[in-house]
């Protein structure tokens, strides 16, 4: 969307809001805008988005490895963090995957921080939720898709597809079976970045409208920032639990190509 176009949007709220209306709009917030001038975001443009994800990258970076750098015996808060996320997303990779998928936890590792981190940040008043485009998530549920196929036939060539075979079936439903199966298997990636984006944005939205209402209702005292504040710690658990989700998925979907049998 161009900025004049915004700009207009945000005009026509200032003047809702000057006679004396409410003016709530939850999804301008999800806007991609371009930041240093011109009206359409081309392919090199560099967006609140970009930003966003560059801020990401650099709290990562601080975190793993500036947190990291002393490897302090007692460790620092920032150290003892670091060393909490790690350990908990190998824990998760072990249990899924086994011993024979510690191999693929730097992978599932970054995604659960890429994650993590957007949605945190996301939650900073003014700031853009990056994981709230299907075109970010999309494009992390593709690759894990891309990657569970490649990986199951290389590792088991003809024999990945017996993920599609039910073997304790009756013998007439198994072919039934097996289309349902074909169908869920490629509704994986649609799913997997559609329930990641879609919490996402409806969080940021019902925080948004609640946060519009707040001083429509001081006249009932302290109540409305208070159940603005719990939604708020939903919200952030929300954020830790999706980027939890998705790592546990990708785990799922993993040992799909490593032990394929049904």
């Amino acid at each position: 969307m161009g900025r004049g176009a915004i700009e207009g949007k945000r005009r026509m709220a200032a003047s809702e809001a000057s006679e004396g209306g409410l003016s709530i709009h939850p999804m301008e917030q999800f806007e991609v805008m371009p930041l240093f001038g011109g009206d359409v975001v081309e392919l090199l443009t560099i967006t609140n988005s970009t930003m966003w994800m560059a801020l990401m990258l650099a709290a990562v970076s601080a975190l793993l490895i500036l947190g990291m750098r002393g490897r302090a015996l007692v460790p620092t808060r920032v150290q003892s963090v670091a060393e909490i996320l790690y350990g908990f997303v190998r824990q998760m990779v072990t249990d899924v995957l086994g011993e024979d998928g510690v191999k693929f936890f730097p992978y599932i590792f970054t995604l659960f921080i890429f994650i993590l981190f957007s949605n945190l940040l996301g939650l900073i008043p003014y700031s853009f939720a990056v994981t709230s485009h299907i075109a970010i998530t999309g494009v992390l549920a593709i690759l894990v898709f891309g990657t569970v196929i490649v990986l199951g036939f290389v590792r088991n060539g003809i024999g990945f597809l017996k993920i599609f075979w039910i073997g304790d079936a009756p013998l007439a439903l198994r072919p039934v079976l097996a289309m349902i199966e074909v169908i869920s298997f490629f509704v994986r990636p649609l799913s997997h970045s559609i329930r990641l984006a879609g919490n996402v944005m409806a969080g940021h939205a019902v925080l948004k409208v609640f946060a519009a209402f707040v001083p429509a209702l001081s006249v009932f005292g302290i109540l409305p920032l208070a159940l603005m504040v719990a939604i708020t710690g939903l919200e952030l658990l929300v954020a830790c639990v999706q980027a939890y989700i998705f790592a546990i998925l990708t785990c799922i979907y993993l040992k799909d190509a490593l032990q394929p049998a049904h």
